[in-house]
């Protein structure tokens, strides 16, 4: 006899790499009884229907935001954070007392200062924030292994009820999720140098590339070596997602921002200098770092980062 589901009712509003991801591994899992979704476009609701009629990711896809959170025991906003707010006065008057209304947006502060205000006392809130993706975006993009040996963080108020924390801790554990609890301004801290501040430096540099002079084009997409290819891959990042990331946590980002540029200045000293050793010292610092993401299991060190290759074919003779 199958065991019953964490959540009778899961409510998804946003359909996009995280949320089909959730729906998808929430379906393999057994997680919820019904899963509802809406999304913002006409076009994305009709691709996730026939994606819920081919595939059975969702039982049913719904017009509007209180239409998908009636009755829903567990709520997940994948929504760009600068409009959490807005959808939460919308969907507080539907909202099932006893559900837990989370989130999934890489900024937390902003988020909980956004939306705690009008969401009921009767609902649990408890904001997240998955740390996976890819480049990929829109209904199609999701797949149900994203959050395997991944972090979730939860950033529960300090009056969260601890059992609506535990069952979301185990509700992201069961998709494959390492948990970790902190406070928001932590998360917005951790998560300005190691997430918000790469992506804008990719945006930088890749656009810097874009405006030299003397550089066609074609070379930059030619030869584009390695980490300049790194890069293109995260500024191709989804662009709404990120103007509000910058423009929600950016108490953080300048923090972080200054300690760049500091370090940069550093090494532009020893450049200029001809100071072999500087850089020579603080390139085995930094190299130290990669092997502990992978020692972690946060990435791979298999050649050119795991990619798969085809085999070069023999030339005829």
């Amino acid at each position: 006899m199958n065991a019953a589901p964490l959540f009778p009712r899961l409510a998804l509003i946003g359909f996009g790499l995280i949320g089909g991801s959730i729906a998808r591994g929430a379906r393999t899992q057994g997680l919820a009884g019904e899963i509802v979704a809406t999304a913002r476009s006409a076009a994305t609701r009709a691709r996730v229907k026939e994606l819920g009629q081919e595939f059975g990711i969702v039982d049913r896809v719904v017009e509007t935001n209180a239409e998908a959170v009636k009755d829903a025991d567990l709520v997940i906003l994948s929504i760009p954070v600068g409009v959490c707010g807005d959808v939460a006065k919308e969907i507080a008057p539907y909202l099932k007392p006893g559900a837990i209304i989370s989130d999934v947006g890489s900024v937390k502060g902003a988020v909980a200062r956004d939306m705690a205000p009008h969401l009921p006392a009767n609902v649990h809130f408890i904001p997240a924030h998955p740390v996976a993706g890819t480049e990929n975006s829109g209904p199609d993009s999701g797949f149900a292994e994203l959050f395997n040996n991944r972090w979730c963080i939860l950033t529960p108020p300090p009056d969260a009820d601890a059992k609506a924390v535990e069952r979301l801790a185990e509700f992201w554990g069961t998709l494959g999720a390492n948990v970790e609890i902190m406070t928001p301004e932590h998360h917005d801290l951790v998560l300005a140098i190691t997430s918000h501040l790469p992506h804008l430096i990719a945006y930088t540099i890749v656009s810097t590339a874009e405006e030299l002079e003397g550089v066609t084009s074609s070379e930059v997409l030619k030869f584009s070596a390695g980490g300049f290819r790194d890069f293109t891959r995260i500024a191709a990042s989804d662009p709404t997602m990120w103007r509000d990331v910058f423009l929600t946590n950016k108490d953080a980002v300048l923090e972080m921002l200054g300690e760049f540029q500091e370090d940069l200045s550093k090494l532009t000293r020893a450049i200029r200098r001809g100071d072999g050793e500087a850089l020579f010292d603080h390139f085995t610092r930094t190299r130290a770092i990669r092997r502990g993401i992978v020692n972690l299991g946060q990435d791979e060190a298999g050649a050119d980062f795991g990619r798969r290759h085809a085999n070069l074919a023999k030339k005829p003779t």
